[in-house]
């Protein structure tokens, strides 16, 4: 119901962004998984996420604390099958920390690397975590806000590290990784 233009450049955009594959004939598929992006992906984060929780307690106004209190409420660990809702929740709050790091631009990085990195996360979700993982990520998200608001940049990408390390991309590079390469 829509004319072919929009439809180009909505196809267009999503294959700059890696998300579909286009052939000679026009024919659109999304794009696969890959171990290697899943991996890129995670070396960003590991960097970038970090740096703007560290950015966002040397810099959080009342605001942002405001922001990030509201984000928190309710949150809870992604299930094996999280509905929409779910998903913008979890990314609501770290989208509520990030911005009160005050750099746009590595707002806008991190914002493009969750777009990409939301197939992965759907990945990791298929096999169920115990419910000790799914506390442990509570506590760690706790633990993010609460460290964010006193001010303590060290203690807050000290655990945003730890996070990145057990996420849910993690899980997915680790499984895509090993099943392109059983040997390791």
């Amino acid at each position: 119901g829509i004319s072919t233009t929009p439809l180009r450049e909505a196809l267009r955009r999503l294959k700059s962004e890696g998300l579909v594959e286009l052939d000679a004939h026009r024919d659109a598929r999304v794009a696969p998984l890959a171990a290697e992006e899943a991996r890129d992906l995670l070396e960003l984060r590991r960097s970038l996420d970090p740096l703007a929780i560290g950015l966002a307690a040397e810099r959080r106004t009342k605001a942002d604390i405001a922001a990030m209190r509201t984000a928190h409420e309710g949150l809870k660990p992604l299930p094996g099958n999280p509905d929409y809702e779910q998903f913008v929740a979890h990314r609501g709050f770290h989208a509520a920390l990030y911005s009160a790091s005050h750099n746009d631009l590595l707002i806008q990085t991190l914002d493009g690397l969750w777009d990409k990195a939301d197939r992965y996360r759907r990945l990791a979700l298929e096999v169920e975590r115990g419910q000790d993982a799914r506390d442990r990520k509570a506590a760690e998200h706790e633990a993010l806000l609460e460290y964010v608001i006193a001010g303590d940049a060290e203690s807050a990408a000290a655990v945003m590290r730890e996070h990145i390390d057990t996420s849910l991309g993690a899980q997915a590079a680790w499984r895509l990784r090993k099943h392109s390469d059983p040997d390791t």
